[in-house]
């Protein structure tokens, strides 16, 4: 497990309703930490005053694309990267507009961590219910519920506590185990890097000393080892022409030389006879590192293959997923679609859409024929070729997926395999069905 001691990275991601002060509280989260060069406080000192303002905006550190700034909104997923002695961060700003939360799954797919923002004056509304379900939906381990604004309710305990009191229930019926809620204001800088004395009774943690505190990280030698092939590597000449490797990016846990893998979804097993990290042999391996494996037994192993040691998944070509939905048109029963796991794509068929979720209520919605953009539901698919799936519970890499248009490229909807799904129709394939997968 990995500890604040050490120079760690953190990734995180920020979430909020439009006009919760999100811009502005990662723009003050960078300025206070000391992690603004002093050319872009400079520009952003300037382009404040064109905007008639005395004080420089803040929010302008993170909406760096034009249109962002004449609207006063976030559009695009922003990284920024910055770093204190105690930590590394990679923090991903997401936008706040109905719209947009799609770009949240982009945004939060690989965080550890999520800031959902609230404005204290308007607590829990419909699009902080809907961040929280894509953060439980993601299975992002840490949730931080900052609640804004303080300064516009008079720093007022009994509004921040029945605000943290309404999100954390509503975060525990997802299954959010770990919730810390925050008082802050980003504009006054209140509890985002310095404790603030206008709120002494509050004794818990400032946002950046939770972020550097918090514990994040697994063990790689707790988790099975899943090497999915990106590349087979077979020089034709030379004193190598010998040499057969396959190189990837270990998704989880450790690989050694001498380690029994199974190459999914084949099912052949073999041995691992050696490993090269930048040309150099190695005797171990360990997520996420990139690595060549070579194999004692010449079996056939290609781009989009598994390799995989310690438990290993039943390849499958049912797969029952939670997913978003990504994309302006509807994701409809019957499209034929792509379906990109790791390295490999496979052709698909949307068989049935199980329900859609209802983020007010969280009631499943069983007579759903299609989804929308934004919508989270369940479906079941059947694919050309066995996945070897894991469970995205288990293991977000080799547990999620996205579904592609075959006809020009356009992602759709982003998948998290594992949840149940019960229905008899799901038995019937036609064969118009067979003809596609």
């Amino acid at each position: 497990m990995t500890t604040a001691t050490t120079t760690s990275l953190l990734r995180f991601a920020t979430a909020g309703s439009v006009d919760d002060g999100k811009s502005t509280l990662v723009g003050r989260l960078l300025h206070d930490s000391k992690s603004v060069l002093a050319d872009q406080l400079e520009a952003v000192e300037h382009a404040s005053r064109r905007r008639g303002q005395q004080e420089p905006d803040l929010a302008l550190l993170t909406d760096g694309l034009r249109a962002e700034r004449e609207q006063g909104i976030t559009i695009d997923v922003a990284y920024r990267y910055f770093a204190t002695p105690r930590r590394r961060f990679i923090l991903a700003d997401t936008p706040g507009h109905v719209q947009y939360t799609r770009n949240m799954v982009t945004g939060a797919s690989t965080a550890e961590l999520a800031v959902v923002l609230v404005d204290a004056r308007n607590g829990v509304v419909e699009q902080t219910r809907r961040h929280a379900a894509v953060a439980a939906l993601l299975r992002v381990p840490h949730v931080v519920l900052a609640v804004n604004k303080m300064d516009l309710v008079d720093y007022a305990e009994p509004v921040f506590a029945a605000i943290a009191a309404e999100f954390t229930g509503y975060a525990a019926s997802l299954g959010v185990r770990d919730v810390v809620a925050i008082p802050i204001s980003a504009l006054a800088g209140d509890n985002v890097v310095e404790p603030s004395a206008r709120m002494d009774w509050y004794g818990g943690p400032t946002l950046l000393e939770h972020l550097e505190t918090v514990r994040v990280g697994t063990d790689p030698g707790a988790e099975p080892a899943r090497f999915p092939v990106q590349y087979v590597i077979r020089p034709q000449s030379g004193d190598f022409r010998d040499y057969r490797g396959y190189a990837g990016q270990l998704a989880s846990g450790v690989l050694r030389t001498g380690d029994t893998v199974t190459v999914l979804p084949a099912g052949r097993t073999t041995t691992v006879a050696g490993i090269d990290a930048l040309g150099t042999p190695t005797d171990i391996a360990w997520a996420p590192q990139s690595v060549t494996v070579r194999l004692t037994d010449d079996i056939d192993v290609s781009r989009g293959d598994l390799l995989a040691a310690g438990p290993t998944t039943v390849p499958t070509k049912d797969v029952v997923a939670t997913v978003c939905h990504l994309h302006e048109r509807p994701l409809r029963a019957g499209d034929k679609v792509l379906l990109k796991h790791t390295t490999r794509t496979v052709r698909a068929l949307v068989k049935e859409i199980g329900y859609r979720i209802d983020i007010d209520t969280l009631e499943r919605r069983g007579d759903a024929d299609e989804l929308h953009v934004n919508d989270i539901g369940q479906l079941l698919l059947r694919t050309a070729e066995p996945l070897a799936l894991d469970d995205y519970a288990d293991n977000r890499r080799t547990g999620s997926f996205l579904l592609i248009d075959p006809a020009d490229g356009t992602t759709l909807t982003a998948g998290m395999a594992g949840e149940s799904f019960n229905t008899a129709a799901a038995e019937a394939t036609s064969p118009d069905q067979e003809d596609w997968v």
